[in-house]
């Protein structure tokens, strides 16, 4: 495991509130290497979820430089990003974001339709995932009918099925509790270790802390520990 798939060069994100200059993220340097699981945390404020942002394309850094996979981000035009980050990134967030109005299936293979994937396909990689995240045989069902592990694992499911290099979760197990948050990791990081797929998460969760190869802790925008494990 050596190839660099994250990396950041003096990152930098600094917001205007109110006609005050803010600064959330202060010169990060970082290197995550292909297939990692690791942990991005701090304290509210530390601008872990803002880093996570950038590192995602979701946001725009002030300054600095940022390399997923060997391309910049800097330099992809909006629609070329947003390609990029279709095929390339899977998102998982702390309220899920699934569409209430479609099945399970239908949220899982989403993705995949945009990516023109044929249907036959779909529904073979729909079904395995699903297999692999405990929820075999719960294709019809709609979100609203599933506790909140059951539809954080079809967050995953749908991040996954995709088979992006990297995974990037911001506090996933929030609304989770305990037993099902370990369960969940649990289930991550197998899938990690098969998949050779890289996990980073934002988090202040001792759960997803206790599980992870690396932790990464920003305080005040910057990185104040990295410690591998």
């Amino acid at each position: 495991m050596s190839e660099k798939i994250i990396v950041t060069e003096d990152v930098k994100k600094t917001y205007d509130e109110n006609g005050v200059p803010v600064e959330a993220v202060r010169g990060v340097d970082l290197t995550i290497k292909s297939g990692e699981f690791s942990a991005l945390v701090g304290p509210s404020g530390s601008g872990k979820t803002t880093f996570l942002n950038l590192i995602s394309g979701l946001d725009t850094p002030t300054a600095g430089k940022i390399w997923l996979d060997g391309k910049p981000l800097s330099e992809m035009s909006g629609r070329e990003l947003s390609d990029f980050r279709r095929d390339n990134i899977g998102f998982i967030f702390q309220a899920y974001n699934l569409i209430p109005v479609l099945t399970v299936e239908e949220n899982i293979e989403y993705i995949m339709l945009l990516q023109g994937v044929p249907k036959e396909e779909r529904q073979s990689r729909v079904a395995e995932i699903l297999e692999e995240v405990g929820l075999g045989g719960f294709e019809d069902r709609l979100p609203p009918k599933l506790s909140g592990g059951q539809q954080q694992r079809v967050a995953v499911a749908r991040a996954m099925v995709a088979k992006p290099s990297i995974i990037l979760a911001d506090e996933p197990t929030a609304n989770l509790d305990s037993k099902t948050s370990g369960a969940l990791l649990d289930m991550m990081h197998e899938l990690n270790r098969k998949t050779g797929m890289t996990f980073l998460f934002s988090t202040h969760d001792q759960i997803v802390i206790d599980r992870a190869e690396r932790v990464i802790t920003m305080r005040d925008g910057v990185i104040a520990r990295d410690e591998v494990r």
